[in-house]
């Protein structure tokens, strides 16, 4: 599916990012280096659209076979039954979130968007929460991009202190949901030009975080980039690139850098 461009103001939870409308003015006057996050696994411990969705089903909007259908795919991708087992997992997680939709209107979903947003607010790695003040602090701009629902993905980013993002919009009729989105992580190297030019950035010492495939079109854009946690294809690509690898498990965070062609570990953190 091919990102549409929304008409719809920038800064509206309908056109899929604008957290803070004074980023615009902030940046008006220089340009500033940006750092661009991937949400889910990456600040956030889990999928914000499977704990939306796993709320949506627990609360009886989605039929009990297909939450047992999305719980069964998912105990799969636990038992790392096949290599596909996570998009078929996801594929299911996005047709119970879809069905749900249909019979809910705004009022209802954002109820529940905000409960998962409280759940989930403060489980964040150690290693990007460090980073993004680090960064702050030398007065990067911070943006996001998210495969995520803008409705969930607004307020995690707004607690955290990005200045602007971009995730999932499904687009609204009435008081309830048409069935069409438009989803901004599927070309994320045009989401982050999107925003780049909107606010007059600067790439040099531009950072960029991601976990998965999907983020190598992000990533490829800054000049430092971070494969955090990465899945397979990231960490082949990261390999190939030499681009920084961190790992972070349990209470441990290990750097990696390649240094004479060899991946080395250059720090570790607690």
């Amino acid at each position: 599916m091919k990102e549409h461009r929304s008409q719809q103001r920038s800064d509206s939870p309908r056109a899929g990012g604008g957290v803070s409308g004074s980023a615009r003015r902030q940046v008006a006057a220089a340009r500033r280096p940006f750092a661009v996050f991937d949400i889910d696994g990456t600040l956030i411990r889990w999928q914000l659209y499977h704990a939306v969705a796993d709320a949506l089903a627990k609360g009886g909007h989605a039929s009990p076979e297909i939450y047992q259908a999305m719980r069964d795919a998912r105990m799969t991708w636990k038992r790392r039954a096949d290599a596909d087992a996570f998009k078929a997992y996801e594929e299911k997680v996005i047709f119970a979130y879809e069905k749900a939709l249909q019979k809910m209107n705004f009022s209802q979903f954002g109820k529940i968007a905000e409960q998962v947003f409280d759940e989930y607010k403060e489980q964040v790695y150690t290693y990007t929460r460090g980073l993004i003040s680090e960064l702050k602090g030398k007065g990067y701009v911070l943006l996001a991009i998210s495969g995520s629902p803008v409705e969930i993905v607004e307020h995690v980013v707004k607690f955290w202190g990005f200045d602007d993002f971009l995730g999932t919009v499904y687009a609204r009729k009435g008081n309830g949901f048409s069935g069409k989105k438009i989803v901004h992580a599927f070309d994320k190297a045009r989401a982050l030009k999107s925003m780049v030019d909107r606010h007059g950035l600067d790439l040099k010492a531009s950072v960029g975080v991601g976990d998965t495939k999907s983020d190598i079109p992000m990533l490829k854009m800054v000049e430092k980039p971070i494969a955090f946690n990465p899945d397979r294809d990231l960490f082949e690509h990261a390999k190939k690139q030499g681009w920084k690898v961190v790992i972070e498990r349990k209470n441990m965070v290990y750097e990696l850098e390649k240094q004479n062609g060899r991946y080395q570990l250059v720090k570790t953190s607690a």
